[in-house]
């Protein structure tokens, strides 16, 4: 499927709260030119959480139509209602979607078994493959490496973004998984080791900001060039560190109306970011090779 660098792709908002699609436009084109892998549309990153239906729908279709194949999306699809999930799903279908991804169910605290239900019933009706995502920082619940291990052998089911940066639980899954089973990072600081590790790439919210770097970072950990990518990584990680000091997308979407892609509108109820923190962002910024002067 897809290796490398997938980014969890910001929703640009205008002064009046609207999804800008102009903005949309200049980052997915900026996307395809700096080399990310994929993108994915309607994640955590793109504030699913407060776009309407209609929203949702339009934002995955004019994605679709802005790449017109020249980067893979990845629709986010996820509820922590099996129905919702489906006919989301169904409603965003398109020949052009590469894949859809679906977070594990959130809020009601599901099971193991209901975790395993409800994502073997997304995928039964989908006619393209899914990403499972696990992110039991934001959803509580947490899908376990077994539970992982029996949704692997779904013919629609070809990967799992894990997010929880625990090394051991990647190793877990990898010994419960044919090697043919994508397994992305969800978590941009353990990158560079998850890949080392059996890793095949990684979801990121730093590629917002920085693309071709992590894209590179990528390459240089599945090539097994560890010095070179342990440099590369070390000069990313005050980024990293930036880009969640308050809750994701509040940073992000800060940092990349800096480099002039967008503005910097964020919905309620996230606020914008914390001005004690700018100083900070841009610094590290500019040492992951950002030129904000270039960019402004």
């Amino acid at each position: 499927m897809f290796y490398g660098s997938l980014v969890a792709l910001v929703t640009p908002f205008d002064v009046n709260n609207r999804v800008d699609y102009a903005s949309l436009k200049r980052l997915v084109d900026f996307h395809v030119e700096q080399g990310s892998s994929g993108l994915v549309i309607a994640g955590t990153t793109g504030e699913s959480p407060t776009l309407t239906r209609s929203e949702h729908i339009e934002l995955i279709g004019r994605s679709i139509e802005i790449a017109d194949g020249r980067i893979p999306i990845i629709a986010g699809t996820g509820s922590n209602s099996t129905s919702q999930s489906i006919e989301l799903s169904r409603a965003v279908a398109d020949p052009r979607i590469a894949a859809y991804m679906a977070v594990v169910p959130y809020y009601n605290k599901p099971t193991q078994e209901g975790i395993f239900l409800h994502y073997t019933a997304i995928a039964d009706s989908l006619d393209k493959p899914l990403l499972m995502y696990n992110v039991p920082g934001r959803t509580v619940a947490d899908m376990l490496p077994e539970t992982v291990g029996r949704l692997a052998k779904h013919g629609n089911i070809f990967g799992v973004k894990e997010a929880t940066g625990d090394l051991e639980r990647l190793r877990r899954i990898r010994e419960l998984v044919d090697d043919d089973f994508m397994l992305y990072s969800g978590d941009d600081f353990t990158l560079c080791p998850f890949i080392q590790n059996g890793g095949h790439g990684v979801v990121t919210v730093s590629g917002n900001v920085v693309p071709a770097q992590v894209a590179r970072l990528c390459r240089l950990a599945c090539e097994g060039r560890d010095e070179e990518a342990k440099a590369l990584d070390d000069s990313l990680q005050p980024l990293n560190k930036a880009l969640f000091i308050e809750s994701n997308p509040i940073p992000v979407k800060w940092a990349v109306s800096e480099m002039g892609l967008m503005q910097p509108h964020i919905r309620l109820p996230l606020t914008p970011f914390s001005g004690q923190y700018h100083d900070d962002m841009r610094s590290a910024m500019r040492q992951a090779g950002v030129d904000l002067e270039k960019t402004a």
